[in-house]
């Protein structure tokens, strides 16, 4: 996790040799073959481009949302941590409770950031339209502001029953079953108050019931309207000039034609991979094609694997970092 204002059967398959694609000042290469078996819809993409001059190594996964064959889903570890290969193991061994068919974990991807102390998800999660996990909207200011509480409306990245992915600005209560989004950032609010009042809540913005099925949380959004637009002023994920801090990223976006966009970046190696700033992640995103587009928990906890296998080099020296939620995709038998 980076410094935030918080603490947080052997598959046949068809192969189709995809040809380098170049996005801005990257050219990313189809590295299909080195995770195989890999479902038709599903595509795995490298880059070791510089990166504004700087080495770099980053990855993308571009999954056709609409495909049948692929469930798009989120996993907790229920007020514990787990590493991205544990999760994955989980997975394989077929003890989700969502739509056992599925049984094969393509995917998995850390999301949300989390406290250290307690192991809370601090980011929604939702799988099966049921919410795992709540925004937390109460931040307890630093310094010369502690008596001062800011009231974030965090984003999150949702895909509904249809297939379709929205990000949107969400505002989530313990006591409540459903998640409410605003489809355009909401200002944070500032006061003395510990606790933020749901009711008034939800009359700062255009909130309505957001219908997904499945959820994760994170922030700031970095893309809109296929634009870079960092959202952290509106989010308070990172302080002053953090956004453009270098560090191992994790993100996730989609295209206008459907396709949905998970990508990695490693960093913390100097002179063979310094990581991202959110500038130039957005960027990275943009030039990929994406709509909309979210920064994900980063830092030692960024890890994406691809049938259980590591994609960038994790930062920590221990290995991968035990988080308590992920995104998976999983491939129908």
């Amino acid at each position: 996790m980076q410094k935030i204002l918080f603490n947080s059967t052997i598959i046949l398959t068809v192969f189709f040799a995809i040809p380098s694609v170049s996005f801005g000042q990257l050219q990313w290469k189809n590295v299909d073959t080195l995770f195989q078996p890999l479902p038709a819809s599903m595509h795995i993409y490298k880059t070791t481009g510089l990166l504004d001059g700087k080495p770099n190594i980053a990855y993308y996964v571009e999954a056709d949302l609409s495909a049948r064959e692929l469930s798009f889903i989120a996993d907790t570890a229920y007020n514990g941590r787990l590493t991205p290969s544990q999760f994955f193991r989980k997975a394989q061994e077929g003890n989700l409770s969502f739509d056992e068919q599925f049984r094969l974990p393509v995917l998995v991807v850390n999301t949300t950031f989390f406290s250290f102390a307690t192991n809370q998800n601090l980011n929604v999660v939702i799988n099966n339209g049921r919410l795992l996990a709540h925004n937390v909207h109460s931040l307890p200011g630093r310094g010369k502001d502690t008596l001062t509480y800011r009231h974030p409306y965090g984003s999150a990245i949702g895909i509904s029953k249809k297939r379709k992915a929205d990000i949107a600005w969400v505002l989530t209560d313990s006591t409540k079953q459903d998640a409410f989004a605003s489809q355009s950032p909401v200002g944070l609010v500032r006061d003395v108050v510990t606790h933020y009042d749901f009711k008034y809540a939800k009359t700062r913005g255009p909130f309505r019931k957001w219908n997904v099925v499945t959820a994760v949380g994170g922030g700031p959004v970095l893309v809109q309207y296929g634009e870079v637009k960092i959202t952290n002023n509106e989010e308070w994920k990172f302080a002053g000039n953090a956004v453009n801090d270098k560090h191992p990223r994790t993100a996730m976006g989609y295209t206008p034609d459907g396709k949905l966009i998970v990508l990695v970046v490693e960093g913390r190696h100097p002179g063979t991979a310094e990581g991202a700033s959110l500038t130039q992640l957005a960027q990275m995103l943009k030039d990929i094609g994406c709509e909309e587009a979210l920064n994900l928990d980063g830092g030692g906890s960024s890890c994406m694997l691809i049938n259980g296998k590591e994609t960038i080099k994790v930062s920590d020296a221990g290995g991968q970092r035990p988080v308590p939620a992920v995104f998976m995709i999983k491939w129908k038998k």
